[in-house]
């Protein structure tokens, strides 16, 4: 259970992460981190955040599967 806990944490950063980096690209207007477009931030941040939401999710299922 640490293990889905500790990867939905990392996942749920990465995906902060990539979106503060998109807005910088964004209000910049600029190419600072060699992305073409800012879309691509975002797109894969859902990713990541999608991966957070089934870690907590799996986590609640193991512990209610103990009960």
């Amino acid at each position: 259970m640490k293990l889905f806990t500790l990867v939905a944490w990392i996942s749920g950063i990465l995906a902060v992460a990539l979106m503060i980096m998109g807005a910088i690209a964004l209000f910049l207007g600029t190419n600072p981190f060699g992305v073409r477009r800012e879309a691509n931030y975002y797109i894969v941040a859902s990713s990541f955040l999608l991966l957070g939401i089934l870690c907590v999710l799996a986590r609640q299922g193991c512990i209610e599967k103990k009960d």
